[in-house]
């Protein structure tokens, strides 16, 4: 009887814990089409809702552990955290893959107009980081299950299982055309199947043919490098746009090494700017040249803003946990690290919050031991936290709601009433670029150019876009503040320096009655008329037709 009532509490913790691991994990499935693109606060609410729901179930097994039964107390321990972290990553990730492929086959839409294949992200490159994250957990539970001794039915099923999550995964991976991602899920596979080797029979292997492993190395080696070259072939411009992108941020901290406390935008913009104003860059640097959103580089982006020694100090913790794991054998949750480490070497896995649950139930996974050493001083911080939070989370959510009508309003040309909601939004939503710049331009459209420019100064630390700028400049110029205006263009052309519209502003400017200067006319006129435009369109046509004609009163 109290061997049957044993068994029955060891299933209940079983669901109990899997369910805790796998409803902080479910955030991935979170979509909020109702918000606008990208926004990731309706995820961070079901965060919190969820991590009430694992809080409940983690209370409950320290309640079961608190039974004065040694061999309960020995099955509850028994169980690993890791464990459940990695199956439920699998089952995730199988919900991912399931997803895309209903997307390439048009059964679902996509989180994107413009790409076929997202998941339940709104961008390809973000979902294969999280399936080249999932592989090597399958690879590793597969490779476990399949040299395990017991031959039971548990480990047969426990193998089919994870060959299905991962060929479904390697069925979709190649799809997203992301090549950080296909590295990620090698690196991460690789050293899960380095791990797994019999040591005896490299050794013997290495002994009896040391020539054909040396060959086979150089061959290998030659063959990554192929690979890498057609990597960077498939996509140049794209690629040699995120070296510039790299470049420039290490320039931004050199100027702030203990962390800009004004945001990525701000010292990233400030840094391009006076990288252009010296004039000496390459012809390719200027055709690539953007207004990123992110550094596409986690560590430097926490560098940046957070300081170089944090970036270190949190790179240690992270080195710490992946050694802890692997001495522990925890290889597939080392993959998932190591995946997620490389493909944070070139995108931005860390802005949504599936990577960062996914990041830190992996790195517990590797330094923690048994899952049930007072778990519950982990559930009232999660519990802590999550409520500072949630009340914040939900307004800012209600707010980015009514933010989508004030945008139709906006988009109509409805400025008035598009100002008067904007206006209420504000202070819940003073720190997101976007909606600051829709706020001054709708003031600017308005005619209230001195309360456009508030808000737009605003939005340039929060923005690398150069519209931002040239709107202020705009605005100074509707103000006949000619200098300042002035400035602003200026600024504008150096930020990115491809744009033909700034110097169209210039010339405008420079016609002006009250601010006329022939020279400088003369000069920003030809750079409209005869730059070769990244993109051509009809716009650009319109710009120059009209410069022609200030030209010709100009002669």
């Amino acid at each position: 009887m109290i061997r049957l009532w044993i068994n029955r509490v060891k299933e209940v913790v079983v669901v109990l814990l899997l369910a805790t691991v796998c409803s902080l994990l479910s955030v991935v499935g979170v979509v909020t089409l109702e918000l606008p693109v990208g926004e990731n606060v309706g995820q961070w609410i079901w965060l919190g809702k969820s991590t009430l729901f694992s809080a409940a179930c983690i209370i409950i097994t320290c309640l079961l552990q608190l039974v004065k039964r040694d061999s309960l107390k020995k099955v509850i321990c028994f169980f690993r955290f890791s464990v459940y972290v990695s199956w439920s990553l699998v089952l995730w990730g199988s919900v991912e893959a399931v997803w895309g492929l209903r997307q390439l086959y048009g059964f679902s839409a996509s989180g994107h107009s413009r790409y076929a294949l997202t998941g339940s992200f709104f961008n390809p490159g973000p979902y294969a980081g999280y399936l080249a994250m999932v592989l090597p957990v399958c690879l590793h539970l597969y490779l476990r299950a399949r040299t395990c001794k017991e031959r039971s039915v548990r480990y047969k099923i426990e193998k089919v299982v994870v060959a299905i999550a991962g060929i479904l995964i390697l069925c979709v991976l190649p799809a997203t055309m992301s090549r950080s991602a296909w590295v990620a899920a090698a690196v991460g596979c690789g050293w899960v199947a380095y791990m797994h080797r019999d040591k005896s029979k490299w050794n013997v292997l290495w002994q009896r043919y040391k020539k054909r492993s040396i060959l086979l190395g150089m061959s290998a080696l030659f063959i990554l490098i192929l690979g890498g070259v057609g990597a960077f072939l498939l996509k140049p411009d794209s690629a040699l746009g995120r070296l510039f992108l790299w470049k420039i941020t290490c320039q931004a901290i050199v100027n702030y090494p203990s962390g800009c406390d004004k945001g990525f935008a701000f010292a990233y913009g400030e840094a391009q700017e006076d990288y252009f104003v010296r004039g000496d860059y390459e012809e390719w640097e200027e055709r690539v040249v953007g207004s990123p959103e992110y550094v596409f580089n986690e560590y430097l982006s926490l560098a940046l803003t957070e300081g170089v020694v944090v970036c270190v100090i949190v790179l240690v913790a992270i080195g710490t946990c992946l050694w802890m794991g692997a001495k522990r054998g925890r290889y597939g949750i080392c993959g998932a690290i190591l995946s997620l480490l490389i493909f944070s070497f070139s995108s931005y896995p860390m802005y949504f919050p599936a990577f960062v649950v996914a990041g830190i139930l992996l790195l517990l996974a590797c330094g923690v031991g048994d899952f049930i050493y007072k778990p519950l001083i982990l559930c009232i911080c999660l519990i802590l936290w999550i409520g500072g939070y949630t009340e914040k989370w939900k307004q800012e959510e209600d707010a980015c709601r009514k933010w989508v009508y004030a945008k139709m309003f906006y988009n109509s040309g409805a400025y008035k009433v598009a100002n008067k909601s904007y206006g209420e939004l504000y202070p819940v939503l003073k720190e997101k670029g976007a909606f600051l710049f829709e706020y001054g331009h709708s003031l600017y459209k308005s005619g209230f150019y001195n309360e456009s420019n508030k808000y737009l100064k605003e939005a340039c630390l929060y923005s690398t876009d150069p519209m931002v700028l040239n709107i202020i400049g705009k605005n100074y110029q509707e103000l006949h503040r000619y200098e300042q205006a002035e400035a602003f263009f200026l600024r504008s052309v150096h930020r990115l320096p491809g744009r033909i519209y700034p110097y169209y502003l210039l010339a405008n400017l420079y016609a002006e009655p009250e601010f006329y200067r022939p020279d400088k006319l003369k000069e920003v006129a030809d750079v409209v008329l005869t730059k070769k435009p990244k993109v051509h369109s009809t716009a650009i046509e319109e710009m120059r037709k009209e410069i022609k004609k200030i030209v010709n009163k100009l002669e």
